[in-house]
């Protein structure tokens, strides 16, 4: 049985996925139902991380202060609403750096538990993208893909194996599967 421990991508999952770099708190838009969604989370117990590539810093359209004060912001929004989340971890490089923080790569995800406790192979990470699930696998998390960001129909091929645990048309729907106290 899965622990209560959830990983949303942040671009795609919670907020809108314009195509454009996110370079003020104005610009991050959530998706509909999502504080919905987060809130029904919260109060069943299961506690929320996000994690997301950020090279908009790398490419200097903003700075890591800024990307810090969006990511407060978002928090406060989730927070005014009923839903807790406990960190927000950002990659803020370019694909060409080679880190190892970098979606489809597990770093997060591997800090995260280092700085919480957790253990991975009990958690689900909740992502739009094939990267967003390579991270989850490769970390050992099951996966959830959301079709709201930049995945809008589940094409098994484009994914890696395993294949997500579940697909849901979008966060709330995903919420609502998780509380319906079926065994993850």
């Amino acid at each position: 049985m899965l622990s209560k421990v959830l990983f949303l991508d942040r671009d795609g999952v919670v907020s809108i996925e314009g195509g454009t770099y996110v370079t003020t708190p104005v610009d991050l838009q959530l998706l509909p139902g999502v504080t919905e969604a987060l809130a029904m989370l919260c109060k069943a117990g299961w506690r929320l991380f996000i994690f997301t590539n950020q090279a908009g810093v790398a490419k200097g359209y903003l700075s890591i202060d800024m990307l810090n004060t969006i990511h407060s912001e978002l928090v406060s929004r989730l927070e005014a609403s009923g839903a807790k989340v406990e960190a927000v971890y950002a990659c803020p490089h370019d694909s060409s750096d080679g880190c190892s923080c970098r979606k489809p790569l597990p770093g997060m995800l591997e800090r995260a538990a280092n700085e919480h406790s957790l253990n991975l192979a009990d958690c689900l990470v909740v992502g739009d993208s094939p990267r967003d699930i390579a991270a989850g696998h490769a970390a050992g998390c099951r996966t959830v893909l959301v079709l709201t960001g930049h995945t809008h129909v589940y094409i098994p091929s484009c994914f890696p194996h395993p294949q997500p645990y579940m697909v849901c048309s979008d966060l709330l729907s995903c919420a609502t599967a998780l509380c319906s106290g079926e065994e993850w």
